[in-house]
């Protein structure tokens, strides 16, 4: 794959992976001025909603639970072993706590402003006093929450990928956006 594309995108920029931080070039996290934010999940929440997902993306072609789970314990996962992945970036943001911010999402959902303004200080853009005042940061997280987010026309109808038999569509990122679902799923 090409990535050439990114170097002609604004700085700074703004990227999504699941990768992990092994997987990155070494001038990630030695002093190009990158930062990394990783959200770590509940294990069990994080595996249901990838079940799901996969189930929604391959349209019926992907494993069942019983034998998506035993190869998750067995450390088979697209992204590597699940502790492996979580343990390298909590390790990096002890190690390099200015440039590697680790977060756990169940903390997040419990006072999402407080995440907010966390973050944007985190990457170097933090909020003026009078954003705060106006109330910026709490309508980002209204704008940005899961219900807003899942019902916009583009996530409902749109694709963002289609190779062959394999359709991504945007509203395969929306399962239900709660803390421990594992359970009910």
């Amino acid at each position: 794959m090409d990535f050439a594309y990114l170097e002609t995108l604004p700085s700074p920029r703004l990227l999504a992976t699941h990768l992990p931080l092994s997987l990155f070039p070494k001038s990630i996290t030695s002093g190009c001025g990158c930062r990394v934010v990783y959200i770590c999940r509940d294990p069990k929440d994080a595996f249901v909603s990838r079940w799901c997902y996969d189930n929604k993306v391959h349209r019926g072609r992907s494993v069942d639970l019983k034998t998506a789970f035993n190869m998750l314990s067995e450390g088979f996962s697209g992204y590597g072993p699940f502790w492996d992945h979580c343990l390298e970036y909590w390790r990096e943001s002890i190690a390099m706590p200015d440039r590697a911010l680790f977060l756990k999402y169940e903390e997040m959902l419990s006072d999402p402003v407080k995440y907010v303004m966390k973050i944007a200080a985190f990457i170097g853009v933090p909020f003026c006093t009078k954003e705060e005042e106006d109330g910026v940061p709490e309508e980002m997280v209204r704008l940005c929450n899961f219900e807003m987010l899942s019902s916009l026309y583009v996530n409902k109808t749109g694709e963002f990928f289609r190779h062959g038999n394999m359709v991504i569509e945007n509203s395969a990122y929306f399962r239900k956006g709660k803390v421990g679902d594992w359970g009910g799923s």
